[in-house]
């Protein structure tokens, strides 16, 4: 039985919200076309396009309805009424700024990035969010030519000497270290190193670095080792088979999951990774019988004691 991930709620709606304004603007395209634009599948496209002429303005009467006519044997959708979805969704001033944040963070971070899109999109959401002085988000910009070098340092896998300016005690000192990777936090891009002088795991921040250079020195094996199992190795934990009731579903989309099939009564078994069991049996138990662990034993033993633990201390018989 093939494993398939599960799409979330939000995800479709995400997706229904963007599908009626683009056919608007693309009259006479094909099943098979908008699925392609949209990465789904023709038949799942057309599952959309069937609860979308389900949906309206409140009141529900035919003329409130939105009308698209996409039955026919040629496969050709025609948007007939709109309703007030006949142009994209603007984004609210908070939307816009997060928006603007992620961009100017991606900015940061070094690597292949079509940098001339990323500052035409920028400008553009400026101009369309009205982005006042109050509102504006104030990011240190490292360089590209900064970003650029620790990009190369990382493809390349080099040790690379820095001359970086601390915060703590505002001095300015040379170091030589071993990437690992750009991490970002609170709307700034940090490289993660091994730094010699140290001899320890140390994070620089990238607007903070002066200069970089490449030395011709590959990284330690035992490093590169090291990095190429992080990259392929999975997450910790236990994997945890369950059974999801219909008003429990809502867990398959709040956490990772893998939706494995789905049963009679609206029942779906999902598998997801846990890292403390402790934590899914007290999940478990809040559902109230919405969620069934089937496997391993030992975390439906877990699940079984702590809800005979719980009807005991409620002085209910097992």
């Amino acid at each position: 039985m093939g494993v398939v991930m599960r799409e979330t709620a939000a995800a479709r709606l995400s997706r229904l919200l963007a599908l009626v304004p683009w056919l608007e603007q693309h009259p006479g395209i094909s099943i098979s076309e908008a699925a392609e634009h949209f990465g789904v599948g023709a038949e799942e496209l057309e599952q959309d396009l069937w609860l979308t002429i389900c949906c309206g303005l409140p009141g529900h009467g035919p003329d409130q309805l939105i009308d698209i006519q996409f039955w026919d044997e040629d496969g050709i959708i025609h948007v007939i009424d709109a309703q007030t979805l006949d142009r994209p969704l603007r984004l609210n001033p908070g939307e816009a700024m997060s928006l603007l944040v992620g961009l100017r963070l991606l900015a940061q971070v070094p690597g292949e990035h079509d940098r001339s899109a990323l500052a035409s999109a920028t400008a553009k959401l400026e101009a369309a969010a009205d982005v006042t002085q109050e509102a504006a988000v104030v990011m240190e910009d490292p360089g590209e030519a900064t970003s650029a070098a620790i990009g190369r340092a990382l493809e390349q896998r080099r040790v690379v000497r820095l001359v970086y300016a601390g915060a703590s005690r505002d001095e300015i000192t040379e170091r030589v270290v071993e990437p690992d990777e750009v991490v970002r936090y609170a709307g700034r891009a940090y490289l993660s190193a091994w730094c010699r002088e140290a001899g320890a795991q140390r994070t620089f921040r990238l607007d903070r670095i002066l200069s970089v250079d490449l030395l011709d020195e590959a990284l330690p094996q035992s490093r590169t080792d090291a990095r190429a199992v992080a990259d392929v190795a999975p997450a910790e934990g236990i994997s945890v088979r369950m059974r999801v009731s219909a008003r429990s579903r809502w867990l398959l989309e709040a956490f990772p999951t893998t939706q494995v099939s789905t049963g009679e009564g609206g029942h779906e078994e999902a598998t997801m990774v846990v890292a403390d069991p402790s934590w899914l049996v007290r999940i478990v138990l809040a559902q109230a019988g919405g969620v069934e662990v089937l496997e391993p034993a030992d975390v439906r033993l877990q699940v079984r004691n702590a809800a005979l633990e719980a009807r005991q201390r409620l002085g209910d018989s097992p």
